[in-house]
């Protein structure tokens, strides 16, 4: 895959001094970006003195439907950063046409990266779904939230303390922490274990362990709590590491299912503790592209179905940002007076990025 390791401590130096942004920053950033945005074909109204009245208001606003990508946002984007779930496919099914729009951006020299929440899957396991559905993309355009984790771990030094590390997920973050010569255990080998609470049982655990992390696990049982706890609980300096937070996420095209947001909050709950998220919002990916690539941050656009990690992602990281509403994000939930979150776009799915050309093709037929 030949992805630099070395380059990790350098790239992701900024990342554990500034993990998340307090709330209050977060949105009157927002607000700022929203008072600043020219006027142009704004669903919800013009940005009359009326429509600055609340916070809610001024951003519903400020949410602009794409209808002319070729003049809107073509030209002022370099690299694409697109989520997986929910903008290239739901489940194990590709949405349509997004091999043809990927194609369309690669002719137009645009560079594009896949940034997903989902640890259930290295890199390497992503590789192989992408090829399964037909879509050319190089290993080294893939990043994960599994990957993250090994980095975070990487780049604070983790391996020099001789611990080890619990994992609550799957074989994703394992084949990552191998990557990096990182002991662990726990994941898919503690799926079937079932903790004995007769009178007078326990569970022992290992004081070596130095760091649980928690990535979406569809074996997730009251043995791995118990064990991620006491570990947490008992372990001194253990820390708590989130590939995520997603409330939900698809693992068919049929429905949403119960996301890492589960998994995370049941630790949180018997804990305490709140966890180190190195998944989306979290800025350590975004400042790992741009420190080892050289990226403009202001020439990217980050591309998602999920107000709340991946336009996040873009708002408190500066970048542009847009909206699909391919996955979880529907447009009323968009333009409810309850999201404080908005984007510099909204669209139906990525494939609009190209509507111009198919508007002119069927006016010609």
């Amino acid at each position: 895959m030949n992805i630099a390791k070395s380059a990790l401590g350098l790239a992701l130096a900024s990342a554990s001094a500034r993990a998340f942004s307090p709330a209050a920053s977060r949105a009157a950033s927002r607000l700022a970006r929203a008072a600043a945005a020219p006027g142009a074909s704004f669903v919800g109204g013009g940005r009359s003195a009326g429509s600055m009245s609340s916070s809610a208001t001024a951003l519903r606003a400020n949410v602009l439907k794409l209808t002319e990508p070729a003049k809107d946002l073509l030209p002022g984007v370099d690299v694409f950063i697109f989520d997986c779930d929910g903008v290239i496919w739901r489940g194990d099914s590709v949405i349509e046409g997004i091999p043809e729009t990927l194609e369309k951006l690669r002719a137009l020299g645009k560079k594009m990266y896949f940034v997903t929440n989902n640890s259930t899957k290295s890199r390497a396991g992503y590789k192989k779904k992408f090829d399964s559905l037909g879509l050319n993309v190089p290993a080294e355009e893939i990043f994960s939230s599994s990957f993250a984790a090994a980095a975070y771990l990487e780049q604070t030094k983790f391996k020099e303390s001789g611990k080890k590390v619990y994992v609550v997920g799957e074989v994703g973050i394992q084949e990552e922490l191998d990557l990096i010569g990182v002991p662990h255990f726990g994941g898919p080998q503690d799926g079937g274990k079932i903790p004995d609470m007769g009178p007078g049982c326990l569970v022992e655990h290992d004081e070596d362990v130095g760091a649980v992390v928690v990535g979406f696990d569809r074996n997730i049982n009251y043995y791995k709590i118990q064990y991620a706890q006491l570990c947490i609980n008992e372990n001194p300096g253990c820390e708590f590491i989130a590939t995520n937070t997603d409330a939900v996420t698809h693992l068919t095209d049929a429905q949403e299912w119960a996301g890492n947001g589960s998994m995370v909050g049941a630790i949180r709950g018997c804990t305490g503790r709140e966890p180190t998220v190195v998944g989306k919002p979290s800025p350590l990916m975004i400042d790992y592209l741009c420190d080892k690539l050289g990226l403009d941050r202001g020439r990217i656009c980050m591309v998602g179905d999920r107000l709340d990690t991946d336009i996040l992602f873009g708002t408190d990281n500066g970048l542009k940002s847009l909206l699909v509403l391919s996955g979880v994000t529907t447009e009323e939930k968009l333009m409810s007076q309850e999201n404080t979150i908005t984007p510099d776009f909204y669209a139906d799915s990525i494939v609009d990025f190209f509507a111009d050309e198919k508007s002119k093709v069927e006016a010609a037929a």
